[in-house]
This record gives structure tokens, C-alpha cells and sequence, in this order.
């Protein structure tokens, strides 16, 4: 069936790539606009820092594709799908932008790809997790490429419930992403075997959880999961922390936690917390060598999701030089039908629901003693193949997919 599929999608591209067989780049220029959250919550897992490794794959493209000069454009979407909105809309009709790449907060994504569908532009997502960004806000104008809650569910929910975790406190940023993930643990956690006794919502952003983690300590749950992300996601744990709550016997499930994340608490302080990933700076000699460069520009070895904003960028700029024109969907096609390995994912793809499959990793917060440097944060403890990490295609809402 994998087989028929990928000859279907070839044979789709290779008719896209046809029709474009003529075409040339518009304006003989690639545009490529960087969205993410610059100042805010969201600030260190993608900010400033995925805007120098999208720079960083432009310049090892060479800076140009098929003697096209590629330019590049940021702005700061302040986490609101108002903002983002009307920035796309200035990129894509005022501005000639191809691409958009970047995307954090889910509730910015899924205004901004509604944008770029009705223009017929594209646009890679490598920080929101929503996985209804490739489910029933699928367009056949954006990719989702770096994780979504779906893995985060089947990774970290289900190996706390197969540790006796059975009785959940969920915790939500009320926004998209929070109540995907919310949606997609509960379903893990009620399919091993276990329940959600409370599900409570907070503002997002949130500085004060005294309340909330309140509230988590007298539920009487074993298990306090946190379905946030960011600076939320440390200022819950830091209050936890404050309050004692895993000394009083109940397990804290971090749902998103991101490397920036754990370096900012300390290994002290998040020594133990399994979480769910899909790359680590550290996992190979590949994921080493350019975390060794990102280094050097930085002073902070990259996220998962700055890696793959590197990675997705030069695999756009080789569809544009294989397709030999910008024009979204022959881009898209091209793109579909080639697979990635480099060092972000090895024997990843997209799908014809523009989610890019590629494994996922359980990891472990190593303890104080564990470690041997500032960086050197997590334990693999098992890899999550990407056929089964995230949601199948059989189960999609996406209506690019016929089911």
C-alpha cells in the first residue's frame, strides 16, 4: 500500500513539475518571510535564533537558486492571529513573498495559512504543535514539519500511564494548541487504560500558577500534566517546584518541553521529566556538527525547532532548483516527492496531508551527575518510528486525503 502511495505521489509531482517545465522563478527572486513570536512566551524556541538558521541554510545554498537571488524578510507576530494575519497578507500581495516559514503559536498558524492558501503561496510550520494544522486546517499550501501533539501524546502520555500514572490533572494554555494536546492525551491516556479526572484551562500567557497548581495538588490526581509551552510551561513547573507538589507523591508530565526550556530550570530542577522530541542536538554526528556551527553564531545549541526550520528551508530552496520555478504547488509537489536526510531526519517525507513524517524520540532529563556539560541535558530512552509516531492517514480529517 506504502508502495502504490508513493508511486501516486510521484506521478502527481511529476505532472506538476511538467506544467511548470517552462516556467521561471518570479521576479528571478525567492522571497522567503520568517513569522514567529520574536519578544514573547515563544521567544527562545524559535525567535531571533530560527531566523539565523533560516539565514544560515540561505547562505549555504549559496544564496542563490537557479540564478535566482534569494532575499529574506522577518517580523514578530506578538503570538496574535490578527497581527500575523494582516502581515501575510502585506508579504504575499504588496510584497511578492514565497514562502513563509516559522510559525509558533497554532492559533497564528492557522490564520496565516488561510491567507497564504487564498493566495496560492506556501508555508512551512516549525514551531506550532496543533496536529489540526494537518488535519481539519490542512491546506494544500502549508507543511507541517517539525512535530505536532499527536506524537507528544503517544510518547510521553503513554509511557507515564505504562509507570501506573492512570489518574490524570490536565493543565491547558486555552488557546488551539492547548486543547489539541488536551484532545490528544486524553485519548492515549483512556486507551492505555487510565482517565482524566479534570481538565483545567488558564490564560494564555500566564505569570502567576499558584492557583492552578493549587487546584492540581487537591484533585487527587497521580498524575499533573502540563499542556502548555514556553515560558508557561517554566513557570508551572517553577511554582510546582515551590509548592512541593512531586514531593507530596504526584508525578508532573511535561507534554512540550523544548531544550531552551530544561537549560533555563536546570537539570536540578527537571532531572527525571520524560518528554517526547523530535530531534536532539546531540543525537548524532550530523545533529552535532551543525549544532557546532548554530553554536558559534549563538552562544546556544538550537531546539528542535530551530533545526528544523534549517532543514525545511534547504529542502524548499532544492524543490525550487529541481522544479525550476516558485510557483507554490509545483514547489509543494517537488517536495513531496523527494525525501529528506540530513541533519535534522533520516528517511523523512511528506505526505499528501503536508504532514512530514520522521521518527520521535522519548527522552529523559538527565540528573546533575549524569551530565558533563551545559547542554548536555536529555537521555534517549527510545525511538518512536515516524509510521507510528503520528496520526495515520486512515483517521485524517484532512480533505486533501481520500478516505
Amino acid at each position: 500500500m506504502k508502495m502504490i502511495k508513493k508511486t501516486l505521489v510521484a506521478a502527481i509531482a511529476s505532472t506538476f513539475m511538467a506544467s511548470a517545465a517552462q516556467a521561471t522563478i518570479s521576479d528571478n527572486e525567492v522571497r522567503i518571510a520568517y513569522l514567529a513570536d520574536m519578544s514573547g512566551t515563544y521567544r527562545d524556541l524559535a525567535g531571533p535564533n530560527g531566523l539565523t538558521a533560516l539565514q544560515m541554510a540561505v547562505e549555504d545554498f549559496g544564496g542563490t537558486v537557479n540564478g535566482a537571488k534569494i532575499t529574506v524578510v522577518s517580523a514578530d507576530d506578538r503570538n496574535s492571529p490578527d497581527v500575523s494575519s494582516s502581515t501575510v497578507r502585506q508579504w504575499v500581495e504588496n510584497d511578492g513573498v514565497d514562502l513563509v516559514a516559522g510559525m509558533v503559536a497554532s492559533s497564528v498558524t492557522i490564520a496565516a495559512t488561510k491567507i497564504l492558501e487564498q493566495s496560492n503561496r506556501l508555508g512551512i510550520v516549525s514551531g506550532s504543535a496543533a496536529s489540526s494544522i494537518t488535519n481539519e486546517h490542512c491546506t494544500a499550501n502549508h507543511i507541517h514539519y517539525v512535530y505536532d501533539t499527536y506524537p507528544l501524546a503517544n510518547g510521553t502520555a503513554k509511557a507515564v500511564v505504562d509507570e501506573g500514572g492512570d489518574d490524570w490533572f490536565i493543565l491547558t494554555a486555552d488557546y488551539a494548541f492547548g486543547h489539541a494536546l488536551e484532545g490528544d492525551v486524553t485519548k492515549v491516556v483512556e486507551a492505555n487504560g487510565g482517565k482524566v479526572s479534570q481538565a483545567v484551562r488558564h490564560p494564555f500567557p500566564t505569570d502567576d500558577f499558584s492557583s492552578f497548581i493549587l487546584q492540581a495538588q487537591t484533585s487527587g490526581a497521580n498524575v499533573v500534566a502540563l499542556a502548555n509551552a514556553g515560558s508557561d510551561t517554566i513557570n508551572a513547573i517553577t511554582t510546582a517546584g515551590e509548592f512541593g507538589l512531586t514531593q507530596s507523591g504526584q508525578t508532573l508530565a511535561a507534554l512540550l518541553l523544548f531544550l531552551n526550556d530544561v537549560h533555563a530550570l536546570g537539570v536540578e530542577t527537571a532531572q527525571g521529566i520524560q518528554l517526547t522530541t523530535g530531534w536532539y542536538w546531540d543525537m548524532d554526528e550530523d545533529a552535532r556538527a551543525w549544532s557546532d556551527r548554530f553554536y558559534e553564531r549563538t552562544n546556544v545549541r538550537p531546539s528542535m525547532v530551530q533545526a528544523g526550520i534549517y532543514s525545511s528551508t534547504m529542502h524548499y530552496l532544492n524543490a525550487v532548483k529541481e522544479a525550476g520555478t516558485d510557483e507554490a504547488q509545483a514547489v509543494r509537489a517537488q517536495m513531496i516527492a523527494t525525501p529528506i536526510n540530513d541533519m535534522f531526519a533520516k528517511g523523512g517525507y511528506i505526505r499528501e496531508d503536508g504532514r512530514m513524517i520522521h521518527d520521535m524520540y522519548l527522552a529523559e532529563v538527565k540528573k546533575p551527575a549524569e551530565s558533563t556539560g551545559e547542554w548536555d541535558l536529555y537521555k534517549i530512552i527510545r525511538t518512536i518510528p515516524g509510521d507510528e509516531a503520528y496520526r495515520p492517514l486512515s483517521e485524517s480529517q484532512c480533505k486533501l486525503v481520500n478516505n
